[in-house]
């Protein structure tokens, strides 16, 4: 496996040296094949996050923390639904996050701005009375996208960015991206008028195996469109993979990423622990240990690069527990409090209010927001299901297990 792995590296090793821009920066193939061989030397552990790297300090604090008071944060990357199954999830966005990134990728997508606004104005007629809360909506980008779509949505003052699928990427991805040259127009008014672009980065080609689609697609797509649009701000979303982290790293200010909480916790083994596990899967998938290992690197490190994005995506449990499952995990319900988890336990708390309430809002050029939010440490078990709408449920993650922290009220 230890040779595999030195094979494909090396591959992605040449294929980036040989191309100009940020990946120059990469570090050498020897310091990579190293990484890999620690972090395969690792017992994966199936389940949970994997305690390790404690600093002396680190451990301290998360003995004597049992409150942690914070600006308010955002979540930049949130599926909302639409119909019934919006109005049971919005308040609960709005209990825990000021603003939000609305995915587009409804049924049918939401690709022009009118569609925007009225997608917007749902949205908002779901929040509870008294709730502050503003959602951040995108637009799906397709092949027939246009330059003056882009100009419309930067006057609208409410769509925050543009989203690219891949075809057949992910769930209601089948309208997306199928022609990067016909979105070259697009990416040069994004570029003009200040709009990220925020991208599923897997390809979909049937060759590649599905634990590499996220690397594929830095080499095939990614980096030559960064390379082409060096002004374009490029998100790339719930990355898993060490070479996602490593890219990101190595790119200028105008690349940033966001990183999940169930990639953040689980490894592949959570798949498959005692049956097939429908609720932890999602696309991307979960990936290797030493992937993991290198998002808990990245919170870690502290940089202003990586951000809260949830990807919280409910679909009804009979959706999920079937013949053909639907990718998504549901994490609205304490998107926060499963961060707060991980990042205690590898001694970061004090990096927790960047990853959570700064660092995005500073990439998209928005004030920090003037609310405060306090976790408290008080225990509490997960439902084992939540409505979806007025006649279905929604299994979230961690369904049954006790929680460690908790959103004080009041």
């Amino acid at each position: 496996m230890r040779g595999f792995n030195r094979m494909v590296i090396g591959y992605y090793k040449m294929k980036w040296a040989a191309q100009s821009g940020c990946v120059r920066k990469w570090r050498s193939l020897n310091e990579r094949r190293k990484q890999i061989e620690a972090h395969e030397s690792i017992n994966a552990r199936p389940t949970g996050v994997f305690l390790h790297q404690f600093s002396a300090s680190g451990v301290l604090a998360a003995m004597v923390t049992n409150e942690l008071t914070i600006i308010k944060p955002d979540d930049f990357h949130h599926h909302f639904r639409d119909g019934d199954a919006l109005k049971s999830v919005v308040p609960l966005v709005a209990s825990r996050f000021r603003r939000a990134i609305a995915m587009p990728n409804l049924k049918p997508p939401v690709t022009t701005t009118t569609q925007a606004v009225a997608y917007r104005e749902r949205i908002l007629a779901a929040l509870p009375a008294g709730a502050i809360f503003t959602p951040l909506m995108t637009l799906y980008l397709t092949d027939r996208t246009t330059a003056d779509e882009i100009y419309a949505a930067r006057a609208s003052g409410i769509v925050f960015a543009v989203k690219l699928y891949p075809a057949g990427a992910t769930t209601n991805s089948d309208s997306g991206v199928t022609d990067m040259q016909a979105i070259r127009p697009a990416l040069k008014a994004m570029a003009e008028v200040g709009i990220p672009l925020l991208v599923h980065s897997e390809v979909t080609d049937a060759d590649v195996d599905v634990f590499h689609r996220e690397a594929a697609f830095i080499v095939r797509i990614l980096q030559p469109l960064v390379d082409e649009n060096p002004d374009l701000k490029v998100v790339m979303e719930h990355i898993t993979t060490s070479e996602g982290v490593d890219f990101v790293m190595a790119c200028g200010s105008n690349v940033a990423a966001t990183i999940t909480p169930q990639h953040l916790m689980y490894n592949r083994n959570a798949i498959f622990q005692g049956g097939l596990q429908p609720h932890v899967y999602c696309l991307p998938v979960l990936k290797h240990e030493r992937h993991r290992q290198a998002l808990l690197g990245a919170i870690a490190s502290g940089s202003s690069k990586f951000f809260l994005g949830t990807d919280s995506a409910p679909h009804p449990q009979t959706a999920k527990e079937s013949t053909s499952g639907c990718a998504g995990c549901f994490s609205a319900f304490a998107g926060l409090e499963l961060y707060a988890e991980v990042f205690e336990s590898i001694g970061a708390l004090d990096k927790f209010e960047a990853f959570t309430s700064k660092n995005g809002a500073a990439f998209y050029g928005l004030a920090d927001n003037t609310e405060k939010l306090t976790l408290q440490r008080k225990a509490w078990r997960v439902p084992m299901t939540y409505p979806l709408g007025q006649d279905t449920v929604v299994v979230p993650l961690r369904a049954g297990q006790e929680m460690a922290w908790s959103v004080k009220q009041g």
